[in-house]
């Protein structure tokens, strides 16, 4: 018999925000998965081979290691056989961000479980509402996905008319960087951000997935706003990691350094996190290139970079 509340067990933050936001209590989720606080205390069935606390290149090595020896994340089987879910949230769009489908599939038709597997692969702001209504679907909350939908392309449409249509001239070249060491332009929704925000993201397009980049192709882009948002970082380890950039030759004379239009942007709650606080990262980016349009936003959002 078909329960009332499905169990569904989310491995990805992105996820678990969208069913909290959906008024469902998943019954376990990853290692990752902190907002709202409560998550933090479902049972864990993701954990990670990699320090996330070390330097950004020792990440990255760490993360090359990890990935040669079978991959970043192992499943506990035996937890996610106990919580016995109706419904199971992964992810496609990066093996490193989170556990990938692939690696949730075998786990399920290992353990013989019963349930849906529902897999989120949003390379755009649409895209994500769009894995808002259909996790809504599968947890039989279609009527309140459709509410979140809505608020959050209210707030989308309130940026946009705040912004106005600047003329191509006037927007400001934005690069923002989800990784230090080695550097790494943002992609995936983050140029389209940026072009509602008012900027031009011209290092990546929008949809692009994240790429590595020469040093030198930053400085030869030379952008008038420069946002660290390192993926999995808050700006207290983005700070710590800040000689990254700094050290760099070259980094005085940027453009944006030289108007104090740096910005470390939280990289671990906002832009890398495609559910419903991309639209919170929005309004930040748009408060960082139009401050006399928008409130400044909270502390823990962004701060002037290096600190």
């Amino acid at each position: 018999m078909p329960r009332d509340t499905p169990r569904v067990v989310s491995l990805l933050p992105s996820a678990t925000e969208i069913v909290y936001a959906l008024g469902v209590e998943p019954v376990a989720t990853s290692h990752e998965c902190d907002h709202p606080p409560e998550a933090a205390d479902r049972p864990i069935v993701v954990e990670s081979r990699v320090d996330a606390s070390a330097a950004s290149a020792d990440i990255d090595a760490q993360v090359q290691d990890a990935e040669a020896e079978g991959g970043v994340y192992r499943i506990d089987r035996e937890t996610l056989a106990a919580v016995d879910p109706d419904v199971v949230i992964s992810q496609g769009i990066c093996e490193v961000c989170a556990v990938d489908t692939v690696v949730v599939e075998d786990a399920i038709a290992e353990l013989g479980l019963d349930c849906e597997l529902v897999t989120t692969d949003p390379h755009g702001l649409d895209d994500v509402l769009s894995d808002v209504r259909r996790i809504g679907r599968a947890l039989g909350r279609e009527g309140r996905a459709g509410e979140v939908v809505a608020e959050l392309e209210r707030r989308v449409e309130a940026v946009a008319d705040r912004v106005g249509d600047p003329d191509p001239a006037d927007r400001p070249d934005v690069a923002v960087l989800d990784w230090l060491d080695p550097v790494m332009v943002a992609g995936h929704w983050v140029p389209e951000l940026v072009d509602l925000a008012g900027g031009r993201h011209g290092l990546s397009d929008p949809g692009d997935a994240s790429t590595p980049r020469e040093w030198a192709a930053i400085r030869e882009y030379d952008p008038d706003v420069l946002v660290a948002a390192p993926c999995g970082f808050g700006l207290e380890q983005t700070a710590d990691n800040a000689a990254d950039l700094t050290d760099r030759p070259g980094w005085d004379d940027l453009a944006a350094v030289e108007a104090g239009r740096v910005h470390a942007v939280d990289g671990h709650h906002l832009t890398n996190r495609p559910g419903p606080r991309v639209v919170d990262t929005l309004e930040v980016l748009a408060a960082l290139l139009h401050p006399d349009r928008f409130e400044a936003p909270a502390p823990w959002q962004t701060r002037p970079f290096p600190p």
